[in-house]
């Protein structure tokens, strides 16, 4: 990262000592992502995961034509909030998510720049993509955030932190500086964390950091919502029993930084298929780490240590 660690830290470090972040860490979501290629049994999934401990549902739905009545049948919206990451660009499937009634809220990653960047092309063109995007955001009113920042993307592509940040922040202006006034909502960053703990602790809270300094160029008032999941480039196909530690102080690391909403990533995810075993493992690790450990009862922990600060 460029940064020289030193061997400790105290309050000479700085000129004025640092505000309270803020940070929410009691409240995090557990999460769990659902691939709904078939739309009967992700919803069976959901409802069952729900059940053993899931807060919150994140669904990667491949087509527009998957009924979304069938997708959330069942499920108490006014509780769970849902997450959608769109393999497409839709509008009229954005109007059919805007009109549910949902107190929890729903949540869009609609990243047409984050397309781009992951496979080298737009969805349609780069005009039509962005008629389409405008159209989204004017049609999303009931919906808590309909814009997407992939930040995940530049992490498992081998960016160093500080480059994720810049990345990140460069792809929220490009989408500031294009719609300005069309939008109207909050902004959700896909953030994937790797095992360097305190400075992943300080890559979320500076990322909020920065997202304020840019959003008050534009004269936006919103906190952007921070959605994290673990790394896959530190993750091991040979020893993958130790990619269950890898994954728990990644998480920790996410909830001391002020994440939102977090979903595990199964210890086996790199050579198995989706199965509940390695599921349930995952999910249990959060349970663990927000009943078990204490990390519901402080909301930000990480304030006042001077070496994140």
């Amino acid at each position: 990262e460029g940064i020289d660690v030193k061997p400790f830290y105290h309050p000479d470090e700085f000129e004025i000592l640092t505000e309270a972040s803020g940070t929410m860490a009691t409240t995090f979501n557990i999460c769990q992502t659902i691939y709904a290629a078939d739309v009967i049994k992700s919803n069976k999934k959901a409802i069952n995961s729900i059940s053993r401990g899931a807060e919150s549902i994140q669904f990667i739905v491949p087509e527009e034509n998957k009924p979304i009545d069938s997708l959330l049948k069942g499920i108490d919206l006014d509780k769970i909030p849902i997450h959608f990451i769109l393999e497409f660009l839709s509008t009229d499937f954005t109007k059919q998510l805007n009109a549910i009634n949902s107190k929890a809220g729903i949540y869009i990653s609609n990243d047409i720049i984050g397309n781009l960047a992951r496979t080298g092309n737009w969805y349609s063109s780069n005009k039509e993509d962005h008629l389409i995007l405008e159209s989204i955001l004017k049609n999303s009113s009931s919906i808590n955030s309909s814009l997407g920042i992939d930040t995940s993307l530049y992490q498992n592509s081998g960016a160093n932190i500080v480059q994720q940040l810049a990345y990140a922040i460069a792809h929220a202006n490009e989408y500031l500086n294009h719609f300005e006034e069309s939008i109207n909502t909050q902004l959700t960053f896909h953030v994937s964390v790797g095992n360097n703990y305190f400075f992943e602790i300080a890559k979320l809270r500076a990322l909020r950091i920065l997202w304020k300094t840019l959003a008050a160029e534009y004269n936006l008032e919103t906190d952007c919502y921070i959605f994290v999941s673990p790394s896959r480039r530190n993750k091991t196909l040979y020893d993958y029993n130790t990619n269950m530690l890898r994954t728990t102080t990644e998480c920790m690391s996410a909830i001391l930084g002020g994440a939102n909403t977090i979903s595990n990533l199964p210890y086996d995810s790199l050579f198995h298929k989706t199965n509940e075993f390695g599921e349930r493992i995952a999910r249990n690790q959060l349970l663990i780490l927000k009943n078990e450990s204490y990390l519901d009862k402080v909301n930000n922990p990480a304030d006042g240590a001077y070496y994140i600060e």
